[in-house]
């Protein structure tokens, strides 16, 4: 034990006995130069044992998938079903669908507008209070989903399930609200350059070691404090964690339900990060 109570670098015994696993994170980005990665091993008496790896290619990536027991994926797996109708009837010359909004939030403020944001995004924002997510049909984040609809394609041409509401091996998380959901609300962005980011981000990560009740190893803790990138591909692997255990919300209804196979699924966890030992 460490003078301030908490276990060394992911030597930890607490809470029952869980399933063994190993969880894999990404932040995908458009080149594997940079895509960070975390791999985790979970040991059935608590030890949570993280890592940077850095697959050069796309194949290297897909061999990690396939070897961890449930990856996260900071990445939409399809885009919205709406936009998509409009794309094609543009294509084909016919009169688009009319403008519309997702279901209003009960504050009065309308919906999110579905030929930019997917059901799970309107979702997403309504159960976190924050910004919106990112527009995978406007934003350039499109460009990292073409990335990840080919590592999709890639592991469904090799036998691998890929559904894209999350119950394969593959579920798509969103850093920025597992943080908020898990309590940890920095007050400003970790992200932008300069010194300033680097404190924010020290700040969540000793809030993560206290939630998990241990402390990262050096190089792990070291990496998320020089990079945003790292830490995100790290909180993913926690978030693909709280998939295995069935701690994060799934759609309920038919509609969420076929959306969700359509557009991806962003996975929200529901309990603290000491459950996830």
């Amino acid at each position: 034990m460490t003078g301030d109570g908490l276990p060394e670098e992911g030597l930890a015994t607490r809470g029952p006995r869980r399933l063994p696993a190993v969880t894999v994170g990404i932040d995908l980005a458009a080149r594997a130069r940079r895509t960070a990665v975390c791999r985790v091993e979970w040991t059935a008496e608590g030890a949570v044992t993280p890592e940077f790896v850095a697959p050069p290619a796309d194949e290297d990536l897909l061999a990690l998938i396939r070897s961890a027991d449930k990856t996260g994926l900071d990445c939409p797996l399809g885009w919205p079903s709406s936009f998509v109708a409009l794309v094609l009837a543009h294509h084909q010359g016919v009169r688009l669908p009319p403008p519309a909004r997702f279901e209003e939030r009960a504050d009065g403020r309308a919906g999110l507008d579905p030929s930019r944001f997917r059901l799970t995004d309107d979702l997403t924002w309504k159960a976190t209070a924050k910004r919106p997510p990112l527009s995978v049909s406007t934003d350039l984040l499109g460009v990292v989903a073409l990335r990840a609809a080919r590592l999709l394609d890639a592991l469904a041409a090799a036998g691998v399930a890929v559904p894209r509401d999350g119950s394969g091996v593959i579920a798509e998380v969103y850093p920025a609200a597992a943080l908020s959901l898990w309590g940890i609300r920095p007050g400003r962005s970790y992200k932008t350059p300069g010194p300033e980011s680097r404190e924010v981000r020290e700040r969540v990560v000793g809030s993560i070691e206290e939630g998990l009740g241990l402390h990262l190893p050096e190089q792990v803790r070291a990496a998320c404090l020089d990079s945003h990138d790292h830490l995100d591909a790290l909180i993913c692997a926690l978030v693909a964690r709280a998939v295995l255990l069935g701690d994060t919300g799934r759609p309920d209804t038919p509609h969420e339900r076929e959306a969700a196979q359509r557009e991806g699924w962003i996975h929200l966890p529901g309990g603290d990060l000491g459950g996830l030992r």
